[in-house]
């Protein structure tokens, strides 16, 4: 995954997340260069996805 394509539309990326998995918070969608694998993982807690999946979501978006 590059994430710096993934920074430059995290907004629009962010609001697809939280429509496709409604108990995502902002607070769960935080952005922080350096600390991708804590927003995966984050994103894996609240919505039972592999990392895959979430990746592959965040790419294909």
């Amino acid at each position: 995954m590059n994430m710096l394509e993934v920074k430059g539309r995290w907004k629009e990326l962010k609001g697809k997340l939280k429509q496709k998995f409604s108990n995502l918070t902002d607070d769960d969608l935080l952005y922080e260069e350096g600390k991708e694998d804590e927003l995966i993982g984050r994103i894996q807690k609240k919505t039972g996805q592999s990392k895959e999946a979430i990746e592959k979501l965040i790419k294909e978006n």
